[in-house]
């Protein structure tokens, strides 16, 4: 059956989105006069991996999602950990223009200087749907993105290696054709996607609205 062309849209998950990504500055900055507040910890490369998800950490004092409720949409997603890995799950709708699903780090505060290596490398099970990854050298919300879009293989690991000089320049979604290489030195973020769009209005051949699964055991540097 088709997907309705209108849904309700959450203003209540559009504010804790902004909200869980400092984007409201007078309740962050009353947040952070709260006694007892501590800023998340940016994660240490060791042994080439920046996330390995078979250790138990709190992912959520980090991670959060960024789905197409911040432009009307009505999708939704999340990043949990569970037998040794995470799982990217969710379920993406086209209803209200909207069309994308994503989890997104905190801003890395001192940044991941990663200048040392050739790219970042991704361990992946996915539903065969092709998805995206993405990074930041800017702490700006709204800032260029640079991305990288991989196919999965439904029900099989593999191992995505995705060079820093590869690298596709992007602003929601359109590419940045002016923009420079991304500066390794100073990772702010990292963002892994499913959308409905691949880059310039093209579609994503491998989209399917509806449930998705992505498994992540581990996110490293090569």
């Amino acid at each position: 059956m088709a997907e309705p062309n209108r849904q309700s849209w959450d203003a209540g998950r559009f504010l804790q989105t902004l909200s869980y990504f400092e984007e409201i500055p007078v309740l962050n900055w009353f947040q952070k006069m709260m006694p007892g507040f501590t800023p998340p910890a940016p994660p240490p490369v060791q042994a080439n991996l920046i996330f390995d998800f078979s250790q138990a950490n709190d992912i959520s004092q980090l991670w959060g999602a960024v789905d197409d409720v911040v432009m009307g949409g009505v999708s939704n997603s999340g990043l949990r950990q569970e037998s040794g890995v995470a799982l990217f799950t969710g379920n993406v709708s086209t209803a209200n223009s909207g069309g994308f699903a994503s989890v997104r780090t905190r801003n890395f505060d001192p940044s991941l200087n990663l200048s040392a290596h050739q790219g970042i490398e991704l361990q992946v099970k996915g539903d065969g749907q092709r998805y995206k990854f993405l990074l930041r050298d800017q702490d700006r919300w709204d800032s260029i993105a640079y991305s990288h879009s991989f196919d999965t293989v439904a029900q099989q690991w593999i191992t995505v290696r995705i060079p820093f000089n590869q690298l596709t320049p992007v602003f929601r979604a359109k590419t940045v054709n002016d923009a420079p290489l991304i500066e390794s030195q100073q990772i702010r973020a990292m963002q892994m996607m499913l959308s409905k769009f691949e880059y310039d209005g093209a579609l994503n051949p491998r989209f399917s609205p509806g449930e998705f699964q992505l498994m992540i055991k581990t996110i490293g540097v090569y």
